[in-house]
């Protein structure tokens, strides 16, 4: 049955959604071993894959059961998917979002003109006040994941990844409460059953891997992530049986993992995918998936992340990967000391990114003074270098 629902939804869906590009990556190829493509979901219209089941599940609908408008929770990306599929069938839509969601993804929703109400810490939360507003406002719920209808349109990035590389042999894809990697899976089984389908999710929302284990939905707690579109505290009741069915392995990436994957995809391939669509990268990079052979593809599933996430994410990265350092030094608070510092740095080819001089610090004997340091490096053998120079001249150094 979802097998038809998936066709029905690529003939429904052809003409309103992006076929999105495949992408060859020469980069990430040659690093891994083995062709690597990106499907990259990240430009889609709305800038996330969740507009194709929003939209197909919405345009299955008569306008009867549409007339008192769409009800939904998301953390972001299904809440533009909705919002836009409403605008499109002039329907009034109410997105409920967990109050940490960032701003450039509520604001993005309220410009397709939904109303949004932020409320409760995490989806879940959220969810069940969305529910709740349902019961009382008799609108058409459109869940996140766990609908047919829903993963059907998820599941037409399948279709389009084998029309173009039919010799797939590795399909990578971010997991939350499993609508993608369900309608996808189902795709693949039907038309290219050798391939090896692998989800990936952030440790800190562990409950699909748990899910996959016990071979039932579970629940677990939900941490803070860059992942927050596939921080799922409870998997769908209908994704995880087609899940433990069709797929091959959940494997579960760190935080830090998932920030140098963004920062690695924007510089290589020029591509800003956000924390949820960067964790198939993540698993690839960090040895998260063994056994990788033959044409793989790493499906990047959103592209919305604002812009202070962005900045913390490339800091982040950079510290993870030995790209940046930060150094207290203690100086003799004298003419020309500072300048000496500089050029001792300079010696070891590391540029200054942030200086700042202390004199004040209650902590510091009199004629002396903190110098805290931030430096661009070119990894961790680079900052071995810096630190042992500065300590070969003497310098007393803090790292950190």
């Amino acid at each position: 049955m979802l097998n038809e629902l998936i066709h029905e939804a690529y003939d429904r869906l052809r003409k309103r959604v992006r076929k999105t590009e495949l992408m060859y990556s020469h980069y990430y190829s040659d690093l891994l071993g083995s062709p690597l493509f990106f499907k990259c979901e990240n430009l889609q219209r709305t800038g996330s894959f969740k507009i194709r089941g929003a939209l197909n599940f919405m345009t299955s609908q008569s306008r009867e059961a549409l007339k008192k408008g769409v009800i939904t929770a998301s953390a972001g990306n299904h809440a533009q998917g909705v919002a836009f599929s409403a605008d499109l069938l002039g329907v009034q839509a109410t997105i409920y979002m967990p109050e940490i969601t960032p701003p450039q993804k509520v604001q993005a929703t309220r410009d397709y003109g939904a109303e949004v109400v932020l409320t409760g810490r995490n989806f879940d939360e959220a969810c069940a006040a969305a529910w709740e507003a349902q019961r009382a406002t008799g609108a058409l719920f459109v869940h996140p994941f766990d609908d047919e209808l829903v993963m059907a349109g998820q599941g037409t990035i399948a279709l389009e990844i084998l029309e173009e590389l039919p010799d797939v042999q590795n399909l990578i894809v971010p997991v939350g409460g499993g609508g993608l990697i369900a309608g996808m899976a189902a795709a693949i089984r039907e038309m290219a059953p050798h391939v090896r389908i692998i989800g990936v999710e952030s440790m800190a929302a562990p409950s699909m891997s748990a899910s996959f284990e016990k071979k039932q939905p579970c629940e677990k707690a939900v941490s803070i992530t860059l992942a927050d579109g596939i921080a799922v505290k409870l998997p769908g009741t209908k994704t995880v049986p087609v899940i433990c069915d069709l797929v091959d392995e959940i494997v579960t990436v760190e935080e830090e993992e998932i920030a140098l994957a963004i920062v690695s995809l924007l510089e290589k391939t020029k591509l800003l995918v956000e924390g949820a669509g960067a964790v198939p990268l993540a698993a690839l990079l960090h040895g998260r998936i063994k056994g990788i052979s033959g044409k793989t593809v790493c499906l990047l599933s959103g592209g919305n992340i604002d812009v202070k996430t962005i900045a913390t994410v490339v800091e982040r990265g950079m510290l993870a990967a030995g790209r940046y350092l930060r150094l207290t030094i203690e100086l003799d608070d004298l003419p020309g000391a500072l300048a000496t510092l500089s050029a001792d740095i300079a010696a070891t080819r590391a540029n200054i990114f942030l200086i700042n001089h202390d004199r004040r610090s209650k902590s510091l004997a009199l004629g002396r003074t903190d110098v805290s340091l931030e430096l661009e490096t070119r990894g961790y053998e680079h900052i071995k270098e810096v630190v042992g120079y500065l300590e070969n001249k003497g310098y007393s150094l803090t790292v950190g």
